[in-house]
């Protein structure tokens, strides 16, 4: 019998651990496949061990793990497979391979023009644009992001597009926003390049709001869940699994 393992990234925030449950629920419901379960990396439960062994005790031969994670970095090439490890030496038996990531898609560019567009009504020549990642070390991160900000020009055809980073590499999400309302001559167009509420999404909110408060032009789309593309990617690519999935070795 076919399982679907979803792993989310994990949170201390609440509101944010369940904005994560209440999408994986409604991406289960979607899908026709009996063994469906949610798990996390680290911060939210039910951890990865955890929902592996329910989709093993349900009956589950064959394990795809979905990972809801927008890049590939070190979550995806270290953390998740050390997280495996004890799991696929005590069941060998169990067939289980791993989606990749969403990575670059257009499907998601898309959604960000609608979500900046739904947001402004209307893009000004002058407007700015601060993409904010979570940030990594990984230096595949910095290409993805570079591709990410070519799509956005092209797509909302607006010249000054930068990226910064909450954790982990630089530019500092804090120094990025200071210099871009420094030098933007029209709105400055906070994008959160991050997928539900949490702390991370918190500290953007508390900076945007003060800017605001201070008489500044700055506003922020919110998380990528607000659109539905998102939802569609992640059904989309499970029920594709057998093309997508790459064998883990045990």
């Amino acid at each position: 019998m076919k399982a679907l393992l979803y792993i989310g990234h994990g949170t201390r925030s609440k509101q944010g651990a369940a904005e994560a449950k209440q999408f994986l629920q409604a991406v289960i419901e979607r899908i026709d496949i009996p063994i469906q379960e949610v798990s996390f990396l680290e911060l939210t439960e039910p951890s990865i061990h955890d929902s592996f062994t329910t989709c093993v005790a349900k009956g589950a031969k064959e394990i795809t793990l979905i990972p809801i994670f927008l890049l590939a970095a070190g979550h995806i090439k270290q953390d998740i497979p050390l997280a495996l490890e004890p799991l696929l030496k005590k069941h060998s038996d169990i067939k289980v391979s791993m989606i990749d990531p969403f990575g670059v898609d257009d499907r998601i560019l898309d959604a960000i023009k609608e979500l900046v567009i739904g947001t402004v009504s209307e893009i000004r020549p002058k407007d700015s644009i601060l993409l904010v990642g979570r940030g990594s070390s990984d230096p595949a991160i910095h290409q993805s992001f570079d591709s990410i900000i070519k799509g956005l020009g092209e797509r909302l055809h607006i010249q000054n597009i930068s990226v910064c980073y909450l954790a982990a590499t630089t530019p500092i999400f804090n120094q990025a926003i200071e210099e871009m309302s420094r030098i933007s001559q029209g709105r400055l167009i906070v994008i959160p390049y991050l997928l539900f509420s949490g702390l991370l999404l918190n500290e953007i909110n508390l900076e945007v709001k003060k800017r605001q408060r201070q008489g500044q032009q700055i506003i922020h789309t919110g998380p990528l869940t607000k659109h539905k593309v998102i939802q569609d990617i992640v059904m989309d690519r499970a029920n594709r699994k057998e093309i997508l999935g790459a064998a883990i070795n045990h």
